[in-house]
């Protein structure tokens, strides 16, 4: 439980995020449970409801005890970095609002982590997770779908919610496709023919009515595709093929850039592509190569000369 002001407070800096920034809603929503869970437990830690002022209060030591509490609860270092940073967004604005100084919120540093490489998966096994997911259903028009979907995924780089959000208004697919990505974020994509294609296969078998604004890709019953069919069907052609448990819907993404950068292209180009909005997040690819060169000189390199 948290104060009134420091509940209102929350709102306020949450609405601002959303005006300001343009965040998506799953952004907004996240923002509220990590700075929400932060208030929660200062409330307890200081035993009372925290107004503004306590807030303003907060020492170093406080931070530590917060940050130690989350680690007993298995919070691993990656996510309490996230929720560490929504808090400093937090107390900046808040500081600003209620004129305080919050050295000791935003000095406390965040706990070291390995960044995540992405996992992609060979061009080869690119082409049979495609080629397999035709025979998951014994249904035509589903068949169709889903083979749509991981061909997109895999031949323009989308996100598995940007694939799904495309709407009758997109038919016919042409040469591009205008994609609405993270925080409102408009890009243009090619699109190749195999996605044109693949597309154009399931439109003509889908037995729904695909007139805008109804969504491009429809569940067994006419509602919106649910990611969770895409993640399932990805799961039972990973079994068969026995591809690595890495082998998801967003693997098709991360294998789209790499197989990109791997065959030459321009690093800012892919990032435009990927829709990201630091180029350090895309240089996250360039890892991926160094990675996979470095193992293959660790397996054949003469170590005895």
């Amino acid at each position: 439980m948290i104060s009134a002001a420091a509940s209102e407070a929350l709102q306020a800096w949450l609405a601002a995020q959303k005006a300001l920034k343009d965040a998506a809603d799953n952004t907004i929503e996240a923002y509220r449970r990590d700075v929400a869970g932060f208030l929660a437990f200062m409330t307890a830690h200081k035993g009372g409801l925290q107004g503004l002022m306590p807030l303003a209060q907060i020492s170093l030591t406080d931070m530590r005890s917060w940050m130690a509490e989350a680690r007993s609860r298995d919070i691993g270092p990656r996510s309490l970095a996230r929720k560490l940073s929504a808090v400093k967004s937090f107390y900046r604005w808040l500081s600003e609002r209620e004129g305080f100084e919050p050295t000791a919120v935003l000095a406390t540093r965040a706990p070291k982590f390995q960044r995540k490489l992405p996992r992609p998966i060979s061009p080869d096994a690119a082409k049979d997770v495609i080629e397999t997911v035709d025979y998951q259903t014994d249904t035509p028009w589903i068949a169709a779908r889903d083979q749509a979907v991981i061909t997109l995924l895999y031949g323009c780089g989308l996100r598995i919610s940007e694939a799904l959000s495309l709407e009758g208004r997109d038919l016919p697919i042409r040469d591009v496709l205008r994609i609405t990505g993270k925080g409102g974020k408009e890009r243009i994509v090619p699109v190749i023919d195999a996605v044109r294609m693949a597309i154009s296969h399931y439109v003509r078998l889908c037995p729904f009515d695909l007139s805008p604004p109804a969504p491009l890709f429809r569940g067994a019953r006419g509602g919106r595709l649910n990611p969770r069919m895409v993640q399932k069907v990805v799961e039972r052609v990973r079994l068969q093929l026995g591809l690595p448990s890495s082998t998801t819907p967003h693997a098709m993404r991360h294998s789209f850039a790499t197989h990109l950068l791997n065959a030459g292209g321009d690093l800012r180009a892919i990032q435009e592509l990927l829709g990201h909005a630091s180029l350090s997040t895309t240089q996250a690819y360039t890892a991926v190569d160094t990675a996979r060169l470095m193992e293959v000189y660790t397996q054949s390199h003469p170590h005895g000369l």
